[in-house]
């Protein structure tokens, strides 16, 4: 029989990513939501500032999930769906996501999980989504 490991974010991690990116959002004066997955795409940690919208709490949760389990930014996501012309629901999955903000946590080549960020304008969220990944991590995001 063959076993396989694999890494993953820790709940301390996860912990971590929330508190820096709540920090990101306080340098702005903004509310966001953050959530964080394991690699798999099952959800770790979440937090929603008290002044965040309730619509971005599903949005970070989806981010998060699409960043894990497909590998890459939601970013680059998006960027495919357009290109290629595929909605989200080509994948038949509901929580797939093309909106940036959302991005893969990464330990060497392998995915570890994944931080979705909502509240702010694409750009922004995934702004703050590296910025986390890289005080945690201390590494480039």
């Amino acid at each position: 029989m063959v076993m396989h490991s694999f890494e993953k974010v820790s709940s301390q991690e996860a912990m971590r990513l929330l508190s820096h990116s709540v920090t990101e959002a306080e340098k702005i004066n903004k509310h966001i939501a953050i959530a964080v997955c394991g690699p798999e795409g099952e959800l770790v940690s979440f937090l929603r500032m008290d002044l965040a919208s309730p619509a971005a709490s599903k949005i970070a949760m989806n981010k998060a999930y699409t960043a894990a389990r497909d590998r890459k930014s939601t970013k680059a996501m998006g960027e495919f769906m357009q290109k290629e012309n595929r909605p989200a629901a080509f994948w038949g999955d509901v929580g797939i996501t093309g909106f940036g903000g959302g991005v893969p946590i990464m330990s060497g080549k392998n995915v570890i999980g994944g931080i979705g960020i909502s509240g702010l304008s694409e750009e922004e969220d995934e702004r703050i989504a590296h910025a986390a990944i890289r005080a945690v991590y201390k590494n480039p995001a």
